[in-house]
């Protein structure tokens, strides 16, 4: 009997010291949801998407490479595959995206027109956007960057004159993006700058001779250096009379590092940012290179003398915080959108910095 009382006890104490241990936990469990970071479902609510069943997405519509419209109506380019992959982090496959062309005046406003022509105000604009302090300053919120290239420079190839700096352009027609500083570094440096909308609407100016030169970011002129691969779709818009162009590296000391205009919602600009930092430090961190690889790092064979963009996703500049249970991390959804294929690999990363011509 004494045996027995004995067991009763041990067994008293050891229910006990269970209830204990499941009340320490449910207190603690309380703390955190409530002092903690959000979960990523909250982070969904805070950013209006989770009663959402389509995501509305701004980008370019003219640049090869980056973000173009084809002859079907679809788009490709690196900026579409970023945008894909941000689009499905956040709880979107590709069917319930829409994309939406815009225009670089537009950007900042996120007013892009839709298919009827009327503007509309789109959740993320990914168009190949440099992030400036003067933008900052301006109220535009930037996500982390997603790329970093440099400002070049682009001639026909029958032009003989060197280009190994903006000053060598002095007293010739230059057009660049007319939102972009570029405009104000090209009259310090002497030359006559054109401002156009679409960077392709310059480079059929130089096509017709209307200027001597183009300037903008390399990754965005590098689709207009070389052919188009053989067997793709047209464009939706072709360019006339077209020729062969020279692509120059100007020595430029600034970084154009692009990022997302994710609006005024701090829980979107999270989201955007826990996409881009699983997509450099996660188990899918390779989609970033297979979109580099088959859309900018294919376009380097033709640009000898110029580097098309950075062969590295640039680091998130800080962390996000989720609430994530341990368990959880076992069970993250992975995207789901077919890969893109992998073609010949950029250069070796190079870094700049100081002033961005901000195109």
């Amino acid at each position: 009997m004494a045996d027995d009382g004995g067991s009763r006890r041990r067994q008293l104490r050891l229910a006990a010291l269970v209830v204990l241990l499941v009340v320490i936990v449910v207190a603690v469990v309380r703390v955190v949801v409530a002092s903690g970071p959000p979960t990523r479902e909250e982070l969904r609510e805070q950013a209006g998407l989770a009663n959402r069943d389509k995501l509305l997405i701004g980008v370019k519509d003219d640049q090869p490479g980056v973000s173009q419209r084809l002859a079907n109506g679809t788009f490709e380019g690196f900026d579409i595959e970023i945008a894909y992959m941000i689009a499905e982090d956040l709880g979107f496959d590709a069917p319930e995206v829409t994309l939406l062309a815009i225009e670089s005046e537009d950007r900042a406003r996120r007013q892009a027109r839709n298919t009827d022509g009327s503007y509309v105000t789109v959740d993320l604009v990914i168009a190949s956007y440099s992030i400036t302090d003067q933008r900052r300053r301006d109220g535009v919120v930037f996500s982390f960057p997603y790329l970093e290239t440099e400002q070049s420079v682009v001639t026909l190839k029958s032009d003989t004159r060197p280009v190994a700096s903006l000053r060598d352009l002095a007293q010739r027609k230059v057009c660049t993006l007319g939102t972009s500083t570029s405009e104000q570094r090209l009259r310090e440096a002497g030359a006559s700058p054109i401002g156009r909308n679409r960077i392709s609407d310059c480079v059929q100016a130089l096509y017709d001779g209307v200027v001597d030169a183009v300037t903008t970011d390399a990754a965005i002129l590098a689709g207009f250096v070389g052919p188009r691969p053989p067997g793709e779709l047209p464009p939706a818009v072709t360019l006339q009379r077209r020729k062969d162009l020279q692509h120059w590296d100007i020595g430029a000391e600034a970084a154009e590092r692009w990022g997302v205009n994710t609006g005024p919602n701090p829980a979107m600009r999270d989201l955007v940012n826990l996409s881009l930092t699983e997509s450099a430090f996660g188990p899918d961190g390779d989609r970033w290179k297979r979109a580099f690889d088959r859309y900018l790092g294919s376009e380097q064979q033709y640009s000898e003398r110029q580097q098309v963009a950075v062969a590295r996703q640039p680091e998130p500049e800080t962390k996000v915080e989720v609430r994530q249970w341990p368990w959880e991390r076992w069970a993250l959804p992975s995207p789901n959108r077919p890969a893109t294929g992998v073609r010949t690999a950029a250069r070796a990363p190079g870094r700049r910095s100081r002033r961005s011509s901000g195109c």
